[in-house]
């Protein structure tokens, strides 16, 4: 089987980590990486052996697949372009800048038949993976995901930047709708949110509180799970699962406890040949465009409602902090 013709669009940080991964596969030719500066491209295409380019238009019938990884405004002309010319896509997340970006996205590749796959990079964790027959029917969930102030991602709020990816997760652990969202959140050291809480509420009756930070010195990303006879932890950095169950009838009963640890694997190789697997096989994306949609959606209602509130905030007087950088 002929390898397929891969592109990197961006060459910042995570592009980078994406051109050394299709590179390494065999399947693959990492043809060009394109970037809006011509140098940052040239260099990160001339150590795989690629060419550079500052239009994603010069690979058009040139490649199969791309990455999108650019800023989150650039996802929606980009995808654009690759998918109206044929191209399967794995778009970083969040998917777009709004939901009739993200709609007019699945509706391209649907009608095309092409693999539209969103870069939830956390469903590949391996902790995560191993939950498929430990979690049923989830009551109350809590996760929190904090991490030091940088550099990156400061063009859009934490709930965009971190909090999308448990919203994400849990959304795929409950599978049910949600029916009322209640967030706060604000500014810290940044023109946007930096810290957030969200508690959702599900029509299945799950409730789930996520809090997300970057203005932290420690990092955490940890979530937990309770459900009817039983508690799930999962400590993502540690890679470190632990499982509580109640063992006995309701006469005498006593508590349980296993420890599963997981070797580190790498998440972004994963993702990217679960992509490549879904185009050669013309199956599924490991996470479709409706499930970063739905990511989104969320997302975004916790952030139009946190601005909802600062604004009626500074309407009744009461104090909100400016950004003081």
């Amino acid at each position: 089987m002929k390898r397929l013709k891969a592109a990197v669009i961006g060459a910042g940080y995570l592009g980078r980590f994406h051109a050394e991964k299709y590179a390494a596969l065999p399947e693959v030719e990492l043809v060009a990486v394109v970037d809006v500066d011509e140098g940052r491209a040239e260099a990160l295409a001339s150590m795989h052996g690629a060419r550079g380019a500052t239009d994603v238009r010069e690979l058009l019938g040139e490649v199969q697949i791309a990455s999108v990884v650019v800023p989150i405004g650039a996802h929606f002309p980009i995808a654009c372009a690759l998918l109206g010319s044929g191209v399967h896509v794995l778009v970083e997340k969040p998917m777009a800048a709004s939901l009739a970006e993200a709609d007019h996205m699945i509706e391209l590749a649907r009608r095309a038949g092409l693999v539209l796959q969103i870069g939830h990079l956390e469903r590949f964790n391996p902790a995560l993976l191993a939950l498929g027959g430990i979690l049923n029917q989830p009551l109350f969930i809590e996760s929190h995901r904090i991490a030091a102030f940088g550099p990156r991602g400061l063009e859009v709020s934490v709930v965009l930047d971190l909090m999308i990816h448990d919203i994400d997760i849990i959304l795929n652990i409950v599978k049910s709708p949600v029916t009322a969202i209640r967030p706060t959140g604000l500014p810290v050291l940044s023109g946007e949110v930096d810290i957030a809480h969200a508690r959702l509420e599900f029509a299945s009756g799950c409730v789930a509180n996520v809090t997300a930070s970057r203005v932290s010195r420690e990092p955490l990303r940890k979530i937990r799970v309770f459900q009817r006879d039983g508690y799930v932890s999962i400590d993502y950095l540690s890679r470190r699962v632990t499982v509580c169950r109640r063992v006995g009838g309701p006469e005498g009963f006593r508590i349980t406890t296993e420890g599963l640890d997981f070797e580190k694997q790498d998440a972004l190789l994963m993702e990217i040949q679960s992509f490549v697997q879904a185009v050669r096989e013309g199956t599924p994306a490991a996470v479709t465009g409706e499930e970063g949609r739905a990511a989104l959606a969320v997302a975004l209602a916790i952030s139009e409602a946190i601005r909802d509130q600062e604004a009626a905030f500074r309407a009744r007087g009461v104090f909100v902090p400016e950004n003081p950088l």
